[in-house]
């Protein structure tokens, strides 16, 4: 039985982006409520730019929709409906990986991060910042950051975004992407592409560039969703497991 769930979840995760009949997906009510929280939280992103949104916490993001008519405030549906998102086990959905973030009201101080000149993010201080120099001296420039510390907005926004365009699927939406609290982007990990790569850095076929070769033959440096974890998530060459 245990390996018939096992192979089961492998398939899931090769095929990340296919509906599966078992998968939980909202029905028309809270598409609704999905819908409304997605525009306001990219109104969030677009009122205090891109790499500030990284950072920004929950409580500072009522804060600004309360103070900003241009973003509007969030309904009362709408954080019930972020809380339910927050706060259900993410293996409802078939994501098994673990909650670093445990409350939906965590939050990432300033002073605890660094920003990374012409990349529009931000990484911790300490391992990750010298695990990405390390990176640098070793392949060049060609290697850069994708993606750095996220907080809970920036995780909501991402896991939102990929459940609308998902229909509703929240089981499809996670193994492409942790739920809000899952991500271990709030903690240390961070993402590494191929400069002029664009987008595919994002895909399989970063595994075909001359950085991802050289990360493989980092012995230090790990991925943190291989390409058959049992974690319920897609093969993710570009994730570089920290801490």
């Amino acid at each position: 039985m245990r390996d018939s769930h096992i192979k089961d979840q492998l398939i899931k995760s090769k095929f990340f982006d296919r509906h599966f009949d078992d998968d939980v997906v909202l029905g028309d009510r809270h598409m609704g409520q999905l819908r409304g929280c997605l525009t306001r939280i990219k109104r969030l992103q677009r009122l205090v730019g891109y790499a500030n949104f990284c950072l920004l916490g929950f409580d500072e993001a009522l804060a600004y929709a309360k103070g900003y008519a241009r973003v509007g405030r969030f309904t009362k549906e709408e954080l019930g409906f972020l809380e339910k998102i927050f706060y259900s086990p993410a293996a409802v959905y078939g994501f098994k990986g673990e909650k670093p973030i445990p409350q939906m009201t965590d939050r990432i101080p300033e002073k605890d991060t660094v920003k990374i000149k012409h990349t529009g993010n931000y990484l911790f201080r300490g391992k990750p910042v010298e695990t990405y120099g390390d990176i640098r001296k070793q392949i060049g420039r060609d290697a850069v950051l994708t993606s750095g510390v996220r907080g809970v907005m920036k995780q909501f926004l991402l896991f939102l975004n990929k459940a609308a365009e998902s229909r509703g699927n929240l089981s499809m939406a996670s193994r492409s992407l942790a739920p809000p609290g899952y991500s271990f982007h709030g903690t240390g990990d961070f993402d590494v592409g191929e400069r002029g790569f664009g987008i595919d850095n994002f895909t399989e076929k970063f595994t075909q560039t001359r950085v991802y070769n050289k990360l493989s033959d980092l012995g230090y440096i790990k991925f943190r969703y291989d390409r058959e974890n049992d974690l319920g998530v897609r093969f993710e060459p570009w994730h570089v497991e920290v801490g």
